[in-house]
C-alpha cells in the first residue's frame, strides 16, 4: 500500500462528524436569503403569477361578454361559472416553475462554478448534509411562495371576475386543492432543478435540461405520431398535474395516485443519482 493511500486514508478517518444538521440548514437558508439573484427571482415569480392571473380574469371576462351573444354558451358560463374562473389564481405557474426550477439549478451549479462548494465541503465535510439542507430551504420556499402568490393573484383577479359576473370562491374546496397541489408541483420542480444543476455542474447546462423536460418534451412528444408517445406523454412531469387538480377523473390521463407516484419517482430519481454523484466526483 503506498504512502499516498495511507495519508488519504488517515486524512478520511481523521475528518469528524462535522457541525449538527440545523446549523447547516442554518446557514444554507441564511446564504438562500442574502443573495440577491435569488431575491430577485422570488420577486419576479410573484409578480409573474400576480400579473398573469390579472390578464387571464380580463381575458376570460371578455370571452364571457362576448358569448353572451350566444344563448347555448351564455347557459353554459352561466351553469359553470365557477369553473371558468376557478383556474384563474393559477394561471401563471408555467412561468413559475421555470423561474423556481432555474433558481434550484443555480442553488447548486453556482457552488461549484465560483468554487464555493470547495469552502462549504470543507466547513461541512459530509457533502449530503449541505445538499439535503438546500433542498429543503429551496421546496419550503418555492411551495410557501408558490402558495402565498397564488392567494395574492386570486384576491387581484377577484373584482375583475366579479366585474364580468364570474364567481371565484377563493375558500372553495376545488380553489384550496388548485393552491396546494399547484405548490406541492412547483417545490417539486424546484427540487428537480438543484438535482439536474447538481448533476450537471453548470447553470446553463441544468437550465435547458430544466427547459427540455418540462416544455420541449411534452411539444415534441405531441407532435411525433405513434401509440409509444401518446403514452409515454402522459409519464411526463407536466402531465401530472391535470390528474392531481381535476375534479373527476379525465379520459387517456393517469389515475390521482398514479400521477402522485409518477410525479414523486421524478424527483426521487433525479435527487438519489445527484447525492450518489456529490459523494462520488471530486469538487
Amino acid at each position: 500500500m503506498s504512502t499516498t493511500t495511507l495519508d488519504r486514508r488517515s486524512i478520511r478517518n481523521s475528518v469528524g462528524p462535522g457541525p449538527a444538521f440545523h446549523r447547516v440548514l442554518n446557514s444554507e437558508f441564511i446564504k438562500f436569503r442574502t443573495l440577491m439573484s435569488t431575491l430577485i427571482l422570488l420577486a419576479s415569480t410573484a409578480v409573474v403569477m400576480v400579473g398573469f392571473a390579472a390578464l387571464t380574469a380580463w381575458g376570460t371576462g371578455q370571452f364571457a361578454e362576448q358569448a353572451a351573444a350566444d344563448p347555448e354558451a351564455a347557459a353554459a358560463i352561466a351553469a359553470q361559472g365557477g369553473d371558468l374562473a376557478v383556474t384563474i389564481p393559477t394561471a401563471g405557474i408555467s412561468f413559475a416553475q421555470l423561474i423556481l426550477g432555474s433558481l434550484g439549478v443555480l442553488l447548486m451549479s453556482s457552488e461549484f462554478t465560483t468554487g464555493m462548494a470547495r469552502s462549504t465541503f470543507a466547513a461541512v465535510p459530509k457533502r449530503i448534509s449541505p445538499f439535503l439542507a438546500k433542498l429543503i430551504v429551496v421546496m419550503v420556499s418555492a411551495f410557501l411562495l408558490t402558495a402565498v402568490s397564488t392567494y395574492i393573484a386570486g384576491l387581484v383577479a377577484l373584482p375583475i371576475v366579479d366585474s364580468y359576473d364570474l364567481k371565484l370562491d377563493l375558500s372553495s374546496s376545488q380553489s384550496i386543492k388548485l393552491l396546494l397541489v399547484n405548490s406541492v408541483y412547483v417545490a417539486a420542480v424546484a427540487a428537480i432543478g438543484m438535482a439536474l444543476g447538481t448533476i450537471v455542474r453548470n447553470s446553463a447546462g441544468g437550465i435547458m435540461s430544466l427547459v427540455g423536460l418540462f416544455f420541449v418534451a411534452p411539444i415534441a412528444f405531441q407532435l411525433i405520431p405513434g401509440d409509444f408517445f401518446v403514452e409515454a406523454r402522459k409519464y411526463l412531469p407536466t402531465n401530472t398535474i391535470n390528474p392531481l387538480t381535476a375534479v373527476e377523473h379525465v379520459p387517456d390521463t393517469l389515475e390521482v395516485w398514479q400521477a402522485a407516484l409518477v410525479l414523486g419517482a421524478w424527483v426521487v430519481v433525479p435527487v438519489a443519482l445527484a447525492m450518489v454523484l456529490l459523494k462520488k466526483r471530486d469538487v
